[in-house]
Parts: structure tokens; C-alpha cells; sequence
């Protein structure tokens, strides 16, 4: 029987795997651009999915797509007592009307969706081939899922049903981001996500005194919205991401949409001041001609592990010893999901990225490398079992 490594071990090979890594450059670009050229709007991923079980395939994996259409690898592990998931988001901001051409430079990708997430489910493609060059066998099993319904409206379905369905169980979890680098988010905060929608009605009689429109009606929402206290602590944020109404210069706007996302550290802050907002739209309704209703469709429940949990603090070691600061931040990306069933799991990012979910969307290539060593560090070290709660 081989001995376990320490995980002193584990680090000190680091700095060998980034320099092994930088030759398998092709083999990870590749796959992103093959990816990244893929639309891949929240409800229509099946293309990108599709591409990324052909990978699985290829790779030697048994591939598979679930009834909610993720996309899944398994890499059967020496021993296979144990499940490890690793899931990035197979879904962008951008409708496939958006040209995704990628464009590969010297020093950067550039492209839409390139960071958010094209470079993540490049390494879950990837990933098989860089353990091979690097020698490294996993003990546990390795699943690898491209997510589906994950932004947005998605509210994190694809991973959801996953995890409620799947019959392997799943001991640790790490979802696979492409920026930013540093990045180690071990807890998720309270969200919810919805829009606010103001309309009237085709009959108002326009030459009443005091004309309005479905806009003006939305500022009103919004200034008082904007009076809501928002607590320093815990810390807490209301988001107006998007506005949206009206058709041209010279008609009245009978229609009119915000997009709304609050934030906090307490679950029941999140729930106060949604309920503030729905009170706020529910009177200027009544005090107005229009119609306006809130439609909340993601939400996010406050969890995380400690910051001491042996899997952030070996996260943090693995960090450290590629040079790199671990920012601790809250987050709702996946990290939530797995909170929800109670699954050790942290996020974490694998290179630097700019103008992120704008179209000239881009990430600089060297550091892509560290990311991934990265990632397989945090792997053996869960692996051998020193990520375990005794």
C-alpha cells in the first residue's frame, strides 16, 4: 500500500504541475474556444452540453445528460468510496442572436461569456487529460458537470435536481468558475432575484390632467425602494441591475421592468425587504392607473462552512503556496446548492478576467495555469481525506 501523502507533500509538487500544465496550453484553449463559440443562453444549453459529453466521452469517461439536462462525466476512482463534484455552469448572459466568436491572443482570450463560465467547463473538459500528463490517479470518484439553469431564472435548477436526484452521493463539491483568481468563497449569502412589472392599461383615457406612463409609475417604485434602510450590519444591498420600457421618443410607455436583486448576510433581512418591496409596489398600484406586480424567481438561502473547516483551510494552504491571496468573499453562485443538502463545498476561480458579461469580455492566459493547479491541489487534498471534519 502506497503512503498516503501529507499535505506538505501536496504543495511542494504545485510548482512542477503549473510548469507541466503550460505545455497542455493547446489542449485547454482548444476546448475553450470550441466551447465558447457554443451559444449557450440560461434555457438553452443543450448544444454546449452536448459538446461537453462528446469531451467526457472522448476522455475514456462514462457520459451522461440527467432529466434535467446537465451534462455529466464520471472518472471511476482507484478505490471509488468517495464522490467529489465538480460543476461550472454551462450557461451565459448572452442570447444566441450575440456572435460568440472567440478570439485567442498572445496573452488573452477574448470573446462573450469567455470568463463567465466558457473557461470553467474548459477545465471540467480538460481535466482528464491534464491528471493523466501529470501522473495523478484519484482514490475517489471524480463527477464532472456542466450545469444547466443556472442564472438568472435558472435559480440553479440544473445542480438542484442533481443533487436531490442523483443516487451517488456526493462528500465534497467545487464549483469551477473562470475568474477571479484568488477567489475562495466558502459561504453563500441570502438573495433573491426578481423583476418588478408596471403596465397600464389600453384604455386610460390619456387627456385626463396629470397624464402618466408605465415609466413614470416605475420611478415612482424606485424612490421608494431607495428609502428602504439597508443595514450596515449585516451587510446588505439592494440591486437595480436593469430597467426597461417605453418604444420610441414621441409614444406613451404602456409597459415598463426592473430588475431587482437583494442581498444580505441574514436570511430574514433578505425576507423584510422583500416584503417591503411588495408592499410598495402593491400601493403605488393602488394609488395609480397601472398595474404593477413583483415576480421574484430566484432565491438563496444564508450557509456555508466555517472558515476553519479543514477543507478551507487546505484550500487556503494550496492558495498561499502558489503565491496566490484567497479572498473569502460571500457568493451565489453554485456554492448554495450544495449548502442546501449539507455538502462541504467552496468556489473558486482560475484566472484573471476584465469587462466580465460585457461582450469584449476577456481573460489573460498565464495565469490559467496556476488556476488549474489550483483546483488539483484542492482535489488530492480532499482526496486523501485531509479535508474530513473528525
Amino acid at each position: 500500500m502506497q503512503p498516503i501523502p501529507t499535505f506538505d507533500a501536496i504543495l511542494a509538487q504545485l510548482p512542477r504541475h503549473v510548469t507541466k500544465l503550460k505545455t497542455l496550453r493547446e489542449v485547454v484553449l482548444a476546448n475553450l474556444a470550441m466551447i465558447g463559440e457554443i451559444p449557450s443562453p440560461t434555457f438553452g444549453e443543450e448544444a454546449r452540453v452536448r459538446f461537453l459529453r462528446q469531451r467526457f466521452s472522448e476522455c475514456g469517461l462514462e457520459s451522461s445528460a440527467d432529466q434535467a439536462g446537465n451534462g455529466i462525466g464520471v472518472l471511476p476512482g482507484q478505490v471509488g468510496k468517495r464522490n467529489i463534484l465538480l460543476v461550472g455552469h454551462a450557461d451565459t448572459i448572452f442570447s444566441g442572436k450575440v456572435d460568440h466568436t472567440i478570439t485567442i491572443q498572445e496573452t488573452q482570450v477574448l470573446g462573450p461569456g469567455v470568463a463567465d463560465n466558457s473557461l470553467g467547463l474548459a477545465a471540467l473538459a480538460s481535466l482528464p487529460d491534464l491528471l493523466d500528463a501529470l501522473g495523478i490517479r484519484l482514490k475517489s470518484n471524480l463527477i464532472l458537470m456542466g450545469g444547466v439553469r443556472s442564472l438568472g431564472r435558472g435559480n440553479l435548477e440544473g445542480l438542484r435536481f442533481f443533487l436531490a436526484n442523483n443516487k451517488m452521493p456526493i462528500h465534497y463539491g467545487v464549483c469551477v468558475e473562470g475568474v477571479q483568481l484568488g477567489r475562495l468563497s466558502l459561504d453563500s449569502l441570502g438573495m433573491k432575484r426578481g423583476e418588478i412589472n408596471c403596465s397600464v392599461s389600453d384604455e386610460y383615457d390619456w387627456t385626463r390632467f396629470g397624464v402618466t406612463s408605465a415609466i413614470v409609475t416605475l420611478n415612482e417604485v424606485i424612490n421608494r425602494m431607495i428609502e428602504i434602510p439597508v443595514p450596515r450590519r449585516p451587510r446588505t444591498n439592494i440591486f437595480m441591475g436593469s430597467i426597461e420600457g417605453g418604444k420610441s421618443f414621441n409614444t406613451v410607455a404602456m409597459k415598463a421592468t426592473l430588475g431587482f436583486e437583494i442581498r444580505s448576510e441574514d436570511g430574514e433581512v433578505v425576507e423584510q425587504i422583500a416584503q417591503q418591496i411588495q408592499d410598495i409596489a402593491a400601493e403605488v398600484s393602488s394609488r395609480s392607473d397601472a398595474d404593477v406586480t413583483v415576480d421574484i424567481f430566484a432565491s438563496r438561502q444564508v450557509g456555508g462552512i466555517a472558515f476553519g473547516h479543514p477543507l478551507a483551510r487546505h484550500a487556503r494552504g494550496v492558495l498561499t503556496a502558489l503565491k496566490l491571496e484567497p479572498r473569502s468573499r460571500p457568493s451565489t453562485s453554485e456554492l448554495a446548492a450544495f449548502l442546501d443538502q449539507r455538502i462541504p463545498a467552496i468556489t473558486i476561480g482560475l484566472t484573471k478576467g476584465e469587462r466580465v458579461n460585457d461582450l469584449l469580455e476577456s481573460i489573460a492566459i498565464e495565469p490559467i495555469f496556476t488556476g488549474l493547479a489550483q483546483l488539483i491541489g484542492i482535489l488530492l487534498a480532499i482526496d486523501e481525506g485531509l479535508c474530513d471534519e473528525y
